[in-house]
């Protein structure tokens, strides 16, 4: 695979923004009537705003506010993962901003991915994410253009 035109740091990133529209997107029509379901109605809780809310109406308020922040994240999370792994499992081995800009995701040697290995490097994108966004910056700067999440699953991006 010495010929291979990998796809660098500042492409990924252009598809990136575009599957970021696609996936905010979903989960906006996902997470808002959730949210609605559960009601805001705390918003209008007599003394939220002001020094008469006794302590452990606050602690409650708190708890409250940390189950919806923690059960979006669990939501958000699984749909952005779900969507890439299936996406680059697929026969078009692409996001929708992979595909616009001619790029693919590969094995090592220029394969599809089935979705278990898709799924790990879609899983590896959180351990790039938890150092500072340094597993993505790899990609523009190894020999292959891969991230850390694609040195985790044996990936690479490669353009079409």
């Amino acid at each position: 695979m010495s010929s291979t035109n990998y796809a660098g740091f500042w492409l990924r990133f252009v598809a990136y923004i575009i599957d970021y529209i696609i996936v905010y997107t979903v989960q906006s029509f996902v997470l808002l009537p959730i949210f609605a379901a559960l009601g805001f109605g705390f918003a209008t809780t007599p003394g939220l705003f002001d020094d008469s809310m006794s302590t452990e109406e606050a602690i409650g308020l708190f708890a409250a506010l940390a189950s919806i922040a923690s059960v979006t994240f669990l939501i958000t999370l699984t749909i952005q993962v779900l969507y890439y792994s299936f996406m680059e499992s697929s026969k078009y081995q692409a996001t929708v901003g992979k595909i616009a800009l001619g790029l693919k995701v590969t094995d090592m040697e220029g394969n599809k991915l089935d979705f278990g290995k898709a799924l790990l490097r879609n899983l590896g994108k959180i351990v790039s994410s938890m150092i500072l966004g340094i597993g993505y910056i790899m990609a523009g700067f190894t020999e292959k253009k891969q991230g850390l999440h694609d040195m985790i699953a044996s990936t690479l991006v490669v353009k079409k």
